[in-house]
């Protein structure tokens, strides 16, 4: 993970909300988590607030703050869409924002056994999400590109895989690039798939969050999920549910195997002081050699 450029303390933070929402003042500050791009702060019981680690999120920040209160509109699930705007200051020279608190775990707490229940509201959700994007929407040079632009990262990281799955994984992988690539309109696109930014509850889907990495291009990006998240069972109703909303063809559900097994070796690849994303790289791995295997 890289190092934070700017690092807020809690009593920064205060200032800074202090300063710009100050009838949101009285309410307490924590931090509840941090990524590569964004810090999250829980603001009281209903809000969150999110600022950028470091110089290269700015943008990430601005695309939420733009697009996710047009895309909430049709999704079936919520996102979090910016309730209040932060603009660079003294205190902080980047943009933030102030958005809601959604309850729930994150999917990879869940046992992979137990997440059956949320692979049908997923696929409806990736469905209703993956409409054309108009022309301003973002680019992401690493998400919703064709297949084979992830190669060169791929042999990179596959050097992280254990010795003995490297062979199967390198012949997989030079099979599914070879799928013809995406030829309609860019779609827009999560950006972003692994089950971290899922959140659940009882059987419910409660929130799809971190939009940073929101663009337009191949949905099978998105569609990766299936094997990240999910088992053989549940990949099939999430496919079924998306399929019922939206044309999913062979091509399409063949290079999001390939979206996983790239994102799986990336995970595993990257994630030593991340344990629990680790363990989705593994997840996702194994779902995608177990596949190979019954066909």
């Amino acid at each position: 993970m890289p190092p934070a450029e700017i690092a807020l303390s809690v009593e920064q933070l205060a200032s800074l909300v202090r300063a710009q929402h100050p009838d949101l003042a009285a309410a307490p500050l924590r931090q509840v988590a941090h990524g590569w791009d964004n810090v999250i702060f829980r603001l009281g019981e209903d809000l969150a607030v999110r600022l950028p680690r470091r110089a290269a999120a700015v943008d990430l920040i601005d695309h939420e703050q733009r697009w996710l209160s047009e895309l909430a509109l049709r999704l079936p699930a919520p996102i979090p869409v910016p309730v209040r705007h932060g603009v660079p200051s003294e205190l902080f020279p980047w943009p933030w924002s102030i958005t809601p608190w959604y309850a729930g775990r994150p999917l990879p707490l869940v046992s992979p056994g137990d997440r059956r229940p949320y692979a049908r509201p997923l696929g409806i959700f990736l469905a209703r999400l993956h409409t054309p994007a108009p022309a301003e929407a973002p680019r992401n040079p690493v998400r919703g590109i064709p297949l084979g632009l992830r190669t060169e990262a791929f042999f990179r990281h596959l050097s992280a895989v254990p010795v003995e799955r490297r062979p199967p994984v390198e012949r997989l992988w030079r099979r599914l690039v070879a799928t013809s690539v995406f030829s309609g309109p860019p779609l827009w696109l999560h950006g972003d798939p692994h089950p971290g930014n899922v959140l659940v509850e009882a059987g419910r889907l409660t929130a799809v969050i971190d939009f940073g990495d929101l663009t337009a291009g191949d949905p099978a990006t998105d569609l990766a999920l299936g094997w990240m998240a999910f088992d053989a069972e549940a990949r099939r109703e999430l496919r079924t549910a998306y399929a019922g909303e939206h044309v999913l063809d062979d091509d399409t559900w063949t290079r999001a195997r390939g979206w996983a097994l790239a994102l799986a070796v990336a995970l595993i690849a990257n994630s030593d002081d991340e344990p629990v994303l680790a363990a989705v790289g593994h997840h996702a791995l194994t779902e995608v050699l177990g596949e190979e295997d019954r066909t």
